[in-house]
């Protein structure tokens, strides 16, 4: 069974990180969204928010799990026998940084990363983009799924 994680703090989950997810439940049999716990970031949404905004979204996925986890994402996926890393890929910026990620991983745990380009129509987008977006009332359904929404 081939396994991927979908590592992320998700505040919130933009049409980018869906257009990834959607696209990587054809390569893997099961998908873990899982949500960074980073006590040091002051994040928009809660923990709670941000799942249920992810389920939500992929509630008719089957292959698709969320989880939330703390510490090194290689400690989780060791400790759940997760063989790929799965991250998206926005812009030449987003590749160096995630090369160094993905050559740290690779030397301290057997594990692959899987690169997936964002698509076009979305490669604009991200969390603090939505967020600064919705700080200043700006019509952020054009940026996210339709599971989140603003109380």
């Amino acid at each position: 069974m081939k396994r991927a994680i979908f590592p992320g703090s998700f505040d919130p989950i933009t049409l980018g990180h869906y257009d990834i997810i959607q696209r990587s439940v054809t390569l893997f049999d099961e998908v873990i969204v899982a949500i960074g716990i980073n006590a040091d970031k002051k994040y928009m949404f809660s923990l709670d928010e941000r799942k249920a905004f992810i389920e939500d979204a992929f509630k008719d996925e089957p292959k698709v799990k969320v989880v939330t986890y703390k510490g090194l994402t290689v400690d989780f996926c060791k400790e759940n026998n997760v063989e790929f890393i799965l991250r998206g890929l926005r812009n030449p910026a987003d590749f160096e940084f995630e090369k160094a990620i993905a050559h740290t991983n690779r030397d301290l745990a057997p594990i692959e990363t899987v690169f997936l380009l964002t698509a076009a129509s979305t490669s604009y987008i991200s969390s603090s983009i939505v967020r600064d977006v919705i700080r200043n009332n700006g019509d952020y359904t054009k940026l996210v799924p339709k599971s989140v929404r603003v109380k």
